[in-house]
Parts: C-alpha cells; structure tokens; sequence
C-alpha cells in the first residue's frame, strides 16, 4: 500500500510540474546607447593601421529602429531558460571616420545580438500585487550587417558578419495585465567581441577592423505567456 501511494505522488508530481510551467513570448522597443571603444585592425587595399578610440552613437529611433524580442520557457520553480534577439546598432561619428579615412563606418541594419539565456522571476516579491521583477544574462554572438567604406575605394562592405561572442545581461520589472498578458520595462546591457573583415576593391585586399562593442538600452515591452 505505502509503494502504491509513493508510486502514485511520485506520478501526479511529474504531471504537475509541465502544468506549472509556461512559455513567454515578448517584444520590445526601447532607447539604446554604445559606449565608445578602442577600434584597430588595417584598412583595405594595402592601406595604413587602424588605431583610434571610436564615438559609437546609437540612434534609436533612426530607421531602421532598435528593437528585440525573446521566447522564454518558465519552469515550476520560476527559472526561465530560452533564446533573444536585439537589433542594436552603432554609428561611428563623422569625426571618428574622417580621421580614420572611412566615409561609411556603422553596423545599421543591426549590430544584432543572438543570446541563449538563463532567467529568474520573483512573483510575490511585492505582497501580492501585479508587478514581477525579473533578471538575466545571455551568452551567444554578434552577427551585424556591416556597412564600410574606405575613402577612395570603389568596393563597399555592406553584408552579414558573424564577428564574435557576446554577452547579456537584463534587470526588469512585469506588470500582469491579465492572465495571459503583461507590461515590462527593463535595462539592458550588451557586450560583444567583432572581428570585422573590410572587403578590398577588386584585386586588392581585405581589411580588418576589431572592437569591442558594449550597449545600454532601456526597454518597454509587451509579453503573452501560455
């Protein structure tokens, strides 16, 4: 009888514990920032070293704007595990790209950030009212459309790059809307190692540029979890 009974906890624990558990889908826009960083490398076509500390701008709001959104597998135990993606970007400043000899300098149809993460909510942490905190980090990689053009060259780098590690990390705060859907505002911050290759003009060779990219973003975002 008592092997039964064990048996039968042991069985109706296995089957709570999918029923506990949710899928959370989100997205977001917000206000995103770059930090400045040491840029260096060698310019295409035989050209001169790269070395120069670059003004990285953000610009949010310019088109194509910043944006991310993420899919998150909460478990019974309020640790959530899944993937995110952020449409960060960076500008390099007129002044930066003239000194170093580029006319175009900018990763703007996306400094994009691939992270699998790793989160944690706190329900109740507020005495039973609406708002959830919640944090995080990422580990994944960078893969920006570059858009380079050397003074003088005829051949613009304008593709996808895979260029390195990055990581994540988010502070947030839910707001439950209903049962299904919430409000969220959060920080978020990103590093990222890039190794850039400048494609030469015809004949000539490649380039390389190296940084190291860190953004800061403050999001609004709506979630629907199931």
């Amino acid at each position: 009888m008592l092997k039964s009974l064990k048996t039968a906890t042991a069985a109706m624990l296995l089957l709570a514990t999918p029923a506990a558990a949710e899928l959370e889908l989100s997205l977001y826009l917000g206000t995103q920032t770059a930090s400045d960083s040491d840029a260096t490398g060698f310019m295409p076509n035989g050209g001169g070293p790269i070395n120069r500390n670059v003004d990285w701008e953000g610009k949010s709001f310019d088109a194509p704007i910043y944006y991310g959104g993420r899919a998150i597998w909460w478990t019974a135990n309020n640790l959530g595990f899944g993937i995110e993606g952020t449409h960060t970007k960076a500008y390099a400043s007129t002044a930066d790209m003239s000194a170093m000899g580029f006319d175009r300098l900018e990763f703007t149809d996306g400094h994009n950030i691939v992270t699998a993460n790793v989160m944690k909510r706190f329900p109740g942490a507020f005495n039973g009212s609406n708002f959830t905190p919640y944090g995080g980090a990422g580990i994944g990689v960078a893969v920006p459309h570059v858009d380079i053009l050397a003074s003088g060259a005829t051949n613009r780098t304008y593709d996808y790059e895979v260029t390195g590690l990055a990581l994540r990390g988010i502070a947030g705060m839910k707001y439950s809307l209903t049962e299904n859907w919430a409000l969220f505002g959060e920080y978020q911050i990103t590093w990222s190692d890039n190794d850039v290759t400048i494609d030469g003009d015809p004949g000539g060779a490649n380039g390389k540029l190296r940084t190291e990219l860190v953004t800061h973003a403050v999001n609004i975002g709506v979630s629907y979890s199931f």
